[in-house]
């Protein structure tokens, strides 16, 4: 009954929107930096991730025959980057603004990963002590049934918002290839739920994800639909679980919700 009712559908991105299987596009060396170097300390730092990004640094890095450095005290600072202790340097990686407070990123690669970003592209940017070492790009690719899922939803007369960690160019480029009405860029983890939150005073709010950081918002939203492939968390905390992960089921499943009430008032009167 509650389905039926949705005003404005939130989206998650990577998983949802996207396949969640990014690819490492482009590889960056600094001024003074080798591409050898550069790939060396993101394979370190990546290899201890669990981020889907970290997945293509990692994959990237095996097929190109890179050995890890050992890192001790990692640490992942949540929707921002990583650092460690490599040998006696401290290795940083991470989305622009991050790496800004740990090292000076030379207008020319700021330039090249805003231009990166417009493509659709997420640039990670990796440091070693206050030097820059350079700039990697991973894309993740659209579900093929994401935009016609999304018009169906628009013409449900249904608001879509696009939710996202990624910088506000490499979002507002997938934004327009999926076709959502709106898109909020950079949201930290925790900031999901807030968001949820926001738009539930506007109207019903479905919230649609498959990652661990997402629990939160599926928990808060009126109805919370996961994308069956995701983690057993998402899974747990939705209302509604879409047993393959194709976006296309959630209009489905709003058109359930609405035949079923319509068959019950039906038989009622």
């Amino acid at each position: 009954e509650e389905t039926g009712k949705a005003q404005i559908a939130v989206l998650d991105k990577t998983g949802t929107i996207t396949l969640g299987e990014p690819k490492v596009t482009d590889v960056i060396a600094a001024p003074g930096a080798s591409e050898e170097e550069l790939l060396r300390t993101a394979y370190a730092l990546e290899s201890k991730s669990e981020h889907p990004l970290a997945k293509a640094v990692v994959e990237y890095g095996n097929s190109r025959g890179i050995q890890a450095e050992p890192v001790k005290e990692f640490k992942a600072i949540s929707g921002n980057g990583l650092t460690g202790i490599s040998g006696p340097d401290r290795i940083t990686g991470g989305k622009q603004q991050y790496i800004e407070e740990q090292a000076d990123i030379p207008q020319a690669i700021l330039e090249t990963g805003a231009r990166l970003s417009s493509e659709g592209k997420t640039p990670l940017y990796f440091a070693r002590n206050s030097s820059l070492l350079g700039c990697i790009t991973v894309a993740d690719v659209i579900k093929e049934d994401s935009p016609q899922a999304i018009q169906e939803l628009k013409n449900m007369g249904i608001q879509v918002v696009m939710l996202t960690g990624d910088n506000q160019k490499t979002a507002e480029a997938i934004g327009r290839q999926a076709g959502v009405d709106e898109v909020i860029a950079g949201v930290l983890p925790d900031g999901k739920e807030e968001q949820v939150r926001k738009f539930a005073t506007r109207g019903k709010v479905i919230m649609v994800g498959d990652g661990i950081n997402d629990a939160p918002a599926l928990t808060r939203a009126n109805i919370g639909i996961a994308i069956g492939a995701g983690t057993d968390v998402a899974v747990d905390a939705a209302d509604v679980v879409l047993m393959k992960s194709r976006l296309s089921d959630v209009p489905a499943a709003i058109r359930l919700s609405r035949g079923v009430l319509k068959n019950i008032h039906e038989n009622l009167f």
